[in-house]
């Protein structure tokens, strides 16, 4: 079954970095699909009025950006005939000519309701950058459910909307995506299909390179901001449990690819791995800190400007 419907959708701001490399990526795709480009009033310079026939392009303002209802935006401008919806970021750069296609061949399964890809780190990551993607996306593909939980824990909620696709009735019978959220869009999409009995798939030839050479600070304000979303979406740990240790074997598999690596990046690990464990607990606790704490914490701190009162349904 060939699923011809697909748009792709990319949330823009300050792309100059990679854009013409995303462009001239798009455009090797062997597939066909039309592209909205969602863009949070950029001010470096690139040209949108240059983009190919098939682009859409939508404005907001900067200060209306948000992870879930940004790319809801998004999903209210697709034509009516859409069945797949494909959510890149500005950096994420598909690897192959085939990296889409891939990817949604993985709807063939009709159990299925989201795929990823596999995301390989850019030519000029560090090495802490590129383990961090060698781990968290590995050379095998794999198709999870609810069933699947009692042995990963909250990681088969696991998705990356920088390079992710969704069946978009699936999608919008959860209600889209959520709104206000400091990130983790994707991974809250996720338990809900895994709760309504779908299935996630990760394809592993399906590749895009994505990375980031987080310094530690940055690292810091991230892992705050994963915290914040835990806090403010409990129901995911409480429904799905812990990741059964997976923390622990990420920092086992640090330190032996650093040993062969980078050795000489094994202090920072060490302190990136206690500044991150105080910042995710720190994260948890946001209900209790003031306001400026938490907007010098956070990584996100636009985030911070709107209403910080959050109420999840589960």
């Amino acid at each position: 079954m060939k699923l011809s419907k697909v748009r792709v959708v990319v949330p823009t701001r300050n792309p100059s970095k990679y854009w013409r490399e995303w462009l001239a990526a798009i455009a090797m795709q062997n597939y066909d699909f039309s592209v909205v480009v969602i863009d949070s009033s950029s001010d470096d310079g690139v040209d949108f009025t240059l983009l190919p026939d098939n682009f859409q392009l939508l404005h907001i303002a900067v200060e209306d950006f948000d992870h879930g209802d940004t790319r809801n935006i998004a999903l209210s401008a697709l034509e009516d005939d859409t069945e797949i919806i494909v959510f890149l970021t500005q950096d994420s750069l598909l690897a192959c000519p085939n990296s889409i296609h891939l990817l949604v061949e993985a709807f063939n399964n009709s159990e299925v309701a989201c795929a990823f890809g596999r995301q390989l780190p850019h030519f000029d990551a560090t090495a802490l950058a590129a383990h961090a993607r060698l781990f968290n996306y590995p050379p095998e593909s794999r198709c999870v459910s609810l069933g699947d939980k009692s042995k990963l824990g909250i990681k088969v909620c696991f998705l990356s909307n920088s390079f992710a696709a969704y069946r978009l009735s699936s999608l919008k019978a959860v209600g889209g995506f959520p709104s206000r959220v400091i990130m983790g869009e994707d991974m809250f999409v996720a338990g809900k299909l895994l709760k309504k009995g779908k299935n996630i798939a990760y394809v592993a030839d399906a590749c895009v390179y994505h990375s980031h050479n987080y310094n530690v600070i940055e690292e810091f304000r991230r892992y705050f901001d994963i915290g914040v979303f835990h806090a403010e979406n409990n129901w995911l740990v409480t429904d799905f449990g812990s990741a059964n240790g997976e923390g622990l074997r990420f920092v086992r598999s640090e330190f032996s690819y650093l040993l062969y690596e980078d050795m000489f990046s094994i202090p920072s690990a060490i302190l990136r791995t206690i500044l991150k464990f105080f910042a995710y607990k720190l994260g948890r606790a946001q209900k209790y800190l003031p306001l400026f704490i938490k907007r010098l914490c956070s990584m996100n701190k636009g985030y911070w400007n709107k209403n910080t009162e959050v109420t999840r349904v589960t």
